[in-house]
């Protein structure tokens, strides 16, 4: 598997090719990715920091894991993959929605991502990896939306917008 590539899509998410990685992010294409949101039985997300020499936004809060599937790759597999490299656990998730964004960076990247959002449960240990996770903690959505508002640059790009997405998904499945 290679996942120093990624799937380039159109604004439908029909694959029209892949790309190096890097250059996906230099030139700013549009290309598949995905974010994993994790939520425990009292109902609180999961968040990591992101480890501080991610190629960008390092050191950043974020939902519980993101990446792209590799060219071939099913998105929902590769979703399941990340969550077991990054934090140490899987679950069950489900997709529930999916968005595009464009965040430019200042180190000159730009992520242009269209995203598949997946959601899952879990209660169990927590063992990330620290060459992809600096941190991590569960909040409740109240107090992850009040520090959201406080200091949204603390937070990466991708969480700022789909924050509320998943709080209003949250808000209408209880």
């Amino acid at each position: 598997m290679d996942v120093t590539k990624v799937i380039l899509v159109d604004e439908e998410d029909n694959a029209s090719g892949e790309c190096e990685k890097l250059k996906a992010h230099t030139d700013g294409l549009l290309h598949r990715a995905f974010s994993v949101f994790i939520f425990n039985s009292k109902g609180e997300m999961l968040l990591q920091q992101r480890a501080m020499d991610k190629y960008h936004s390092g050191g950043l809060w974020t939902n519980a894991c993101c990446s792209h599937p590799s060219p071939g790759e099913d998105t929902h597999a590769a979703a399941l993959r990340r969550l077991q490299e990054e934090m140490g656990f899987t679950t069950s998730i489900e997709k529930i929605f999916d968005f595009v964004y464009k965040a430019d960076f200042e180190n000159g990247l730009t992520e242009y991502e269209f995203d598949h959002v997946f959601v899952g449960y879990y209660d169990g240990e927590i063992s990330f990896n620290s060459e992809e996770v600096m941190d991590f903690r569960y909040m409740d959505m109240n107090s992850v939306r009040n520090w959201l508002a406080s200091d949204p640059e603390q937070f990466t790009a991708w969480f700022r917008i789909a924050f509320d997405k998943i709080a209003d998904w949250k808000a209408n499945t209880v």
